[in-house]
């Protein structure tokens, strides 16, 4: 999808989107959980639906609503051999593969796009330490054993989806079990997200210490009727129009939120303000617009950055490569990122979206102000499939050339 993005005056009140991150842990706990369980305020993204996927594949019983999930839950012991499609929902893949190793038999996960390129590289350590299968070859990745408890060592500095796959599963064992996080912990308030979720539905999750979790064995999960909160992740790009000219309220967001994105709103004033340093170690989805915002700012520096290389795209270098075009001027290092001020004009080149949800959302924000023409717009489905029906509602201009 090409869309041609003219400057706009973007204002007017929104919602936020529902919260992904949160829809799929719940939905998660709702499919491990005894009885039927309903999930409202759900948006059907690409991710969602992958997740969804997983859940009838591991046996849960679904049917969904207009904006709603209900879900008969299951445990993940299945006797024939399961195929997980994974679409390139990376927390999917991560959140199922220990749940697939509770079976006798085997699992294979698949996925497109980078997703087979992202490291999984704990768990492969963790499947041969237990003598389970592990199998990665064109057709995927195959898993074959059965996951026991006992004591886990994982660096801490990996994505926390790791952390929060063992804790759905080691909750489902016959034994206690202590996952020890060795290292400098990144992205901690999303396993403070997981372990909340799992509280929601009577599974007990405990920190021993600053490092180690401590996992009781053979609990299990009640069913819930609840509903899934904001998304301060995906809020952020409505919110970020009011940096550049806007004047946008974004409702729907709940203040007392574990969500580690929250952070956005500090950040964004920050940039406002000055050229400041911003550590996005526990908010690494939210590099794409705030380097869009100090390009159109004052500039900044982004520290621990090194994981953005393994996301959807290589999102540093990427967002510097399309940020350019309007005059950015850009340093991508191994762990830092450089914005340096500079005067911004309108792009004369096509802005590459490189399949990654997060770009996409980032340079039709810059866009609104500059104008551009974004190739391959439709990405934004992985997350945030109405997006431009939301900002076009709040008065962004734009046509589609497969409208022509």
């Amino acid at each position: 999808m090409i869309l041609n993005i003219k400057p706009s005056e973007i204002s007017g009140e929104t919602k936020a989107p529902p919260s992904k991150s949160m829809g799929h842990r719940l939905l998660i706990c709702a499919g491990l959980a005894e009885g039927k369980s309903e999930i409202g305020n759900i948006l059907f993204s690409e991710d969602i639906l992958a997740t969804l996927d997983c859940l009838e594949t591991m046996g849960a019983k679904i049917s969904a609503g207009d904006d709603s999930v209900n879900l008969v839950g299951t445990l993940p012991k299945t006797a024939v051999r399961s195929i997980y499609k994974c679409r390139e929902s990376g927390s999917t893949l991560r959140f199922f593969m220990p749940l697939a190793m509770l079976s006798e038999t085997e699992s294979l996960f698949q996925g497109y796009g980078r997703l087979m390129e992202r490291p999984m590289e704990i768990y492969e350590s963790i499947a041969l330490e237990k003598g389970i299968a592990y199998i990665k070859n064109d057709d995927g990745i195959t898993v074959g054993g059965v996951l026991t408890s006992g004591n886990f060592k994982v660096p801490a500095n990996v994505s926390s989806q790791f952390i929060s796959g063992l804790l759905f599963a080691l909750s489902l064992c016959d034994g206690d079990s202590e996952i020890e996080l060795v290292g400098d912990i990144e992205s901690r308030s999303y396993i403070h997200m997981t372990i909340y979720a799992m509280s929601l539905f009577a599974v007990d999750i405990q920190w021993k210490n600053e490092t180690t979790l401590f996992i009781r064995g053979n609990q299990h999960y009640k069913s819930r009727c609840l509903s899934v909160e904001g998304d301060y992740s995906n809020a952020a790009f409505l919110d970020a129009f009011n940096f550049i000219g806007g004047d946008v309220t974004v409702s729907g967001l709940d203040e007392n939120s574990l969500q580690g994105d929250k952070i956005y709103k500090e950040y964004f004033a920050l940039l406002r303000q000055g050229t400041p340093t911003l550590d996005i170690k526990n908010c690494p989805d939210l590099a794409p617009i705030l380097m869009t915002l100090a390009a159109a700012n004052n500039g900044c520096k982004l520290i621990n950055t090194g994981r953005l290389r393994i996301k959807e795209s290589d999102r540093g270098v990427v967002m510097a490569k399309e940020l350019s075009k309007f005059g950015a001027d850009i340093d991508v290092y191994d762990n830092e990122i450089v914005v340096n001020k500079a005067e911004l004009y309108r792009p004369k080149d096509d802005l590459y979206c490189h399949n990654d949800h997060r770009v996409v959302m980032s340079l039709a924000v810059i866009a609104s102000k500059y104008g551009g023409r974004l190739v391959g717009a439709e990405a934004v489905k992985k997350s945030f499939p109405d997006f431009f029906s939301k900002v076009k509602a709040l008065g962004l201009e734009f046509d589609s050339d497969d409208d022509k």
